[in-house]
């Protein structure tokens, strides 16, 4: 058996760039507000016990934010050294507070959220069992869809081939972006994957928050009529009271939340009733701990959780929620792990292995481009 009085000794750092094969487009590149991502940077945090057990967590920045992440993860590891790492709703609280002036959101606690994923993959591991299992599973596997194979930049030919290729790998579900300057160009698009499909396989959309209210009730309208599971991101990402007006006059489901980064700010949508599909994204909102308030939060107003992104983590979280879940299937990162998820009959199948069930491959530490350490190894 395992010291129960162990404490954290070492924690590694590594800032990894993965670069992506193609830039990606999405509306906020064709409305000019941003330009095409071509990397993403990964913050991976191995968190090593006096009794020689060790987890893994990451988190991760899109087009900006990475180095600052690893700047202040760097800056506040120290505060886990000594500590129980079985105390993880502690450890985060230390961590916020050794950042406190930075905020409780935002870029300081997606810093928190490497440390935290690593605490809870550790102690899945100590206790041998795989993450969803330690949280309490509801299922062993979860719907999921996919979404790279749909955006802006992609034709719509190879739209329809990715999708038709998803479904061949047994993905349920596809979604397709949408929220160009021109809106009958979304309506084609959408027509013609509706049509591609066919009628009752799952359809979603996402406007990347690029209308503002009037098109996206006049949108919302024309799209009732091709029968889709949600319309995600219709507006501005903090527009609660927008998207609240939508999801009551809408029968399609209304889904946001990826861009939150607070359990507060998760809250608000809530309240206000803002969303049908709440998705929220673990390392966004600062790891595990705060993942699993804001699905308890969303369990009593009787939303379903469909998490953003980082499916090597989040299909442990969705199987442990109560209410069927979606996951989202983004195989982006899969370079980074030497293991791989398998989906089949149209759901993703979670992990046996102990823990996250995943290890950094070779090819994230050949992508690392900066590494720091505190503490002493065993």
């Amino acid at each position: 058996m395992s010291d129960a009085r162990e404490t954290v000794s070492w924690i590694g750092l590594h800032a990894v760039t993965l670069p992506l094969k193609t830039p990606i487009s999405d509306a906020k590149v064709l409305t000019g507000r941003q330009n095409p991502m071509t990397e993403i940077a990964i913050l991976f945090c191995e968190i090593e016990t006096s009794g020689g057990h060790r987890g893994l967590g990451f988190s991760y920045a899109k087009r900006a934010g990475g180095p600052g992440q690893f700047a202040h993860a760097r800056e506040i590891a120290p505060a886990l050294i000594g500590e129980d790492p079985n105390d993880i709703a502690k450890a985060w609280d230390r961590l916020a507070w050794a950042g406190a002036s930075a905020g409780r959101s935002g870029l300081a606690v997606q810093a928190i959220g490497a440390f935290d994923v690593a605490l809870w993959d550790l102690k899945a591991k100590r206790a041998g069992l795989p993450l969803a299992k330690l949280l309490g599973a509801q299922r062993d596997a979860v719907r999921c869809y996919n979404t790279s194979g749909g955006f802006l930049h992609t034709p719509l030919d190879a739209v329809l081939a990715n999708a038709a290729r998803s479904r061949a790998a047994g993905i349920g579900g596809i979604k397709l972006k949408v929220g160009q300057p021109d809106r009958a160009q979304d309506i084609a698009r959408v027509a013609a994957v509706r049509e591609h499909l066919g009628a009752g396989v799952p359809l979603m959309v996402d406007a990347n928050q690029q209308w503002d209210r009037p098109t996206a009730q006049r949108m919302g309208r024309i799209l009732e009529q091709f029968d889709l599971v949600w319309i995600e991101e219709p507006l501005d990402c903090l527009d609660a009271a927008g998207h609240a007006a939508l999801a009551a006059s809408l029968d399609t489901p209304i889904a946001t939340g990826e861009m939150l980064t607070s359990v507060t700010e998760h809250w608000e949508f809530i309240r206000q009733g803002g969303a049908d599909y709440l998705m929220p994204d673990g390392p966004r909102v600062g790891g595990i701990t705060p993942f699993l308030r804001i699905a308890t939060l969303a369990e009593f107003a009787g939303l379903t959780i469909a998490p953003h992104f980082a499916m090597e983590l989040h299909i442990h979280l969705a199987a442990a929620m109560q209410r069927e879940p979606w996951v989202e299937h983004f195989e982006w990162l899969e370079p980074l792990f030497n293991e791989r998820l398998e989906v089949r009959d149209g759901r993703m199948i979670v992990p046996t292995r102990p823990g996250l069930g995943v290890s950094m491959s070779e090819q994230a530490v050949a992508w690392t481009r900066e590494t720091a350490e505190v503490g002493r190894r065993v």
